[in-house]
């Protein structure tokens, strides 16, 4: 198998890189270097957020970076703050000038909110229509949004979102929000890819990883994609960051699956906030 990430297809005609690198808790000074290592290695598909504080940084290393800009696709996602139309749309304004790019990969909905803006997320996903019927975001998704999230969406909007960005690990499978992705063609990217650590010491995943001669990041990186989602791992240690590129050049069989799978705990392994109750709004 060669190791070279697939792209896969989203449900706009457009097509995502399904091996990513994340900025999450990369601080801005830090970004750039980051990023600009992750593009040497070979990784085509950055995701950052405004909540992150480093979409400037992020910009700067694409162009450092010298390769063209549509060979890097970016992602970002909207503040929690800013869910109202308008401030939405200033909002996504400062993103791409932020970047300082003309149009934006794929603009996520960071957090559905339903506490807040009078559980009013429809009215920002619409905004999200605008920006890409004027292309300035080539696709749009949303972010840790559950089923009832998804199925309101379905009812009262246009556009089917392209990608739901949920948490995603072997402690915490959140097999009822894929399989409704599946059902409607919605690609899962799956945020904590290793449940922040969590499951680097697991005993199985460490059987499994030393039957392969591979470690316990790559084989959980490897389930990932062999279920089909969408996975940016986040580390700035470069040998790190390298071992986590590897990926595309083995398998696992269906009994290696299966046991991954099985470690679901429900959500007793969520490690980040629940979607229907997380409300924070940055001040």
């Amino acid at each position: 198998m060669a190791n070279t990430v697939p792209d896969i297809a989203l449900n706009d005609g457009n097509t995502i890189p399904q091996l990513g690198f994340g900025v999450y808790l990369i601080p801005p000074q830090d970004t750039a270097e980051a990023v600009g290592r992750a593009l040497e290695i070979g990784y085509r598909h950055i995701d950052t957020a405004e909540m992150y504080g480093n979409e400037a940084e992020v910009g700067q290393a694409v162009r450092d970076s010298g390769l063209d800009r549509d060979d890097v696709f970016v992602t970002s996602k909207l503040n929690n703050s800013f869910h109202r139309p308008d401030d939405a749309r200033r909002a996504f304004d400062a993103t791409l000038a932020a970047l300082n790019m003309d149009h934006i990969d794929l603009f996520l909905i960071h957090w559905p909110l339903p506490t807040r803006y009078d559980g009013d997320f429809v009215s920002t996903w619409k905004v999200l229509e605008e920006f890409r019927r004027d292309g300035r975001a080539r696709s749009i998704g949303v972010s840790n949004f559950q089923v009832p999230h998804l199925e309101r969406l379905a009812a009262e909007a246009d556009v089917v979102p392209a990608v739901n960005q949920i948490e995603v690990h072997p402690y915490l499978g959140n097999e009822e929000v894929r399989a409704y992705g599946h059902r409607h063609n919605i690609l899962t990217e799956a945020w904590s890819p290793i449940a922040q650590g969590k499951v680097l010491d697991d005993p199985t995943l460490i059987d499994i990883a030393e039957q392969l001669g591979r470690t316990v990041s790559q084989v959980v990186l490897r389930w990932h994609v062999q279920r089909g989602d969408i996975v940016f791992p986040k580390s700035v240690n470069p040998e790190r960051m390298a071992e986590n590129f590897q990926i595309f050049d083995f398998e696992l069989d269906d009994a290696t699956m299966d046991r991954i799978t099985v470690l679901d705990r429900g959500e007793a392994g969520r490690q980040g906030p629940h979607p229907d109750t997380f409300d924070y709004v940055p001040a």
